[in-house]
């Protein structure tokens, strides 16, 4: 997994747009949301990452559109998720609690489909905006 450095090259390459492409992975995301949450205070995850990651898509060239790029209730439901497993993690660096994330649920990058129905999940609405889960309830909360 990734060492405390690397978490805070990834959080702060994505704040900056500057972390290269290849390395934009779901690992990265999870990353960089818990760097945002853990070490950012002068940052709302919920507010602030959603443009920060549609700066960081156009700085790469990547579209942000109705059927790629930016995505709101999936972005929103793993905040929401990193938030309520750092309250769970064991004690220990930012890297040791991220490693614990990833070994549950937050570690598969198809997570969101336990919760949502496929046409749901990536609905335009779903992409642009706030749906709630179809299938069965998050098991966290989330701030929308």
């Amino acid at each position: 997994m990734y060492d405390p450095a690397a978490i805070t090259r990834i959080g702060e390459g994505l704040i900056a747009a500057t972390l290269p492409r290849p390395e934009w992975t779901h690992a990265a995301h999870v990353a960089a949301a818990a760097h945002v949450i853990a070490a950012r205070r002068d940052l709302d995850a919920e507010a602030d990452m959603p443009g920060l990651i549609r700066r960081y898509n156009e700085a790469c060239g990547a579209a942000n559109s109705d059927t790629m790029g930016y995505h709101h209730s999936i972005t929103i439901a793993s905040i929401a998720a990193v938030r309520a497993g750092l309250t769970l993690a064991p004690s220990g660096d930012l890297a040791t609690q991220l490693a614990w994330l990833m070994t549950g649920m937050l570690g598969d990058k198809y997570w969101p489909e336990r919760f949502w129905r496929h046409d749901t999940l990536f609905s335009v609405t779903a992409r642009r905006g706030w749906v709630a889960p179809d299938l069965v309830p998050l098991p966290f909360s989330v701030r929308t």
